[in-house]
């Protein structure tokens, strides 16, 4: 038995794992932003809970580990960030401890358990308040060890120009400290981003995508210039890596219309053509990043 955990910056959500069919939610506790020493106790009570001794305990985290030095790239959480937190995890716990970036755990729970079954390469995208994203092979993640693989939301890509007609699009600074990047215009924020650019109007992405489903003309450009922007080097990530099917998870994978837009215009692009759907709507819509902590924390056990 394994114990996983999803550690968000508002909660920690932990789950107890035998297999990756018997995977159990054990329900969530705030997490401790500031504060070390309770952000180990509150990992604990978890264990303490379950009734029994785990033989590892395996995180999903929104951040990234140095391969070089295992130090964590957290800035939601300061009491975990630029720490080496799997040592210093395992010297409080006295167990093995497995880090994973959240977007890979998406990735891995959708290609075992999700959408992406019966692939032998998963591009696991997030389309949430940014954009993300995790790849998987023959079940295998990807560059396991930092949570870089997959990243397809960073980079200075974006195009100049986009939609019909050609609307001039800002290198806009992104949060990595580059500009330009697909995580400025592919998530729910780019959106809204995107629609004040264009019409100068503020509206939350709720309301823009509601406006384009009613025929709305400026939410209909602006959606015109999204799928424009980011289905290119969604496209370039599917060449280059090979996915035979794209599960998208986040808030705006919720709107299947979006999806499909967004598939055609993927489909437009790449060099191996499908007949069926490739850029799709997830299936682990409970807790992914759990569910792929679990299994990622179970094959390590099984290596």
């Amino acid at each position: 038995m394994i114990i996983s955990f999803d550690i968000g910056g508002s909660a920690i959500k932990g789950g107890i794992a035998r297999s990756e069919a018997d995977i159990t939610p054990m329900g969530r506790k705030p997490t401790p932003k500031d504060n070390f020493a309770a952000f180990v106790e509150t990992i604990r009570s978890f264990i303490t809970e379950s009734g029994e001794k785990p033989t590892r305990v395996a995180l999903s985290i929104a951040g990234v580990v140095d391969p070089d030095t295992q130090r964590l790239t957290c800035a939601n959480i300061p009491c975990i960030h630029g720490r080496d937190l799997a040592a210093d995890l395992q010297a409080e716990l006295g167990l093995p401890v497995l880090i994973a970036n959240d977007a890979d755990c998406f990735a891995m729970a959708e290609a075992e358990l999700g959408a992406g079954r019966g692939h032998r390469i998963v591009l696991g995208a997030i389309l949430g308040t940014g954009v993300g994203g995790g790849l998987v092979s023959d079940g295998r993640l990807i560059n396991a060890s930092g949570g870089f693989a997959g990243e397809w939301g960073h980079g200075p890509i974006i195009a100049s120009e986009a939609g019909n007609p050609p609307a001039k699009i800002p290198a806009y600074p992104c949060g990595c400290g580059q500009k330009g990047c697909v995580d400025t215009v592919g998530g729910a924020r780019g959106l809204e981003r995107l629609h004040k650019t264009l019409h100068d109007l503020d509206f939350s992405s709720e309301e823009i995508i509601t406006q384009w489903q009613q025929g709305d003309e400026k939410a209909t450009h602006t959606i015109d210039v999204y799928t424009d922007l980011v289905a290119s080097p969604l496209a370039l990530t599917v060449n280059i890596t090979g996915a035979t099917i794209v599960p998208v998870g986040g808030g705006l994978s919720n709107v299947e219309q979006l999806l499909a837009e967004l598939d055609k215009a993927v489909r437009q692009r790449i060099l191996r053509k499908f007949n069926r759907p490739l850029v799709v709507r997830s299936e682990c819509r409970v807790e992914p990043g759990l569910i792929g902590a679990a299994i990622l924390g179970l094959k390590a056990e099984a290596a």
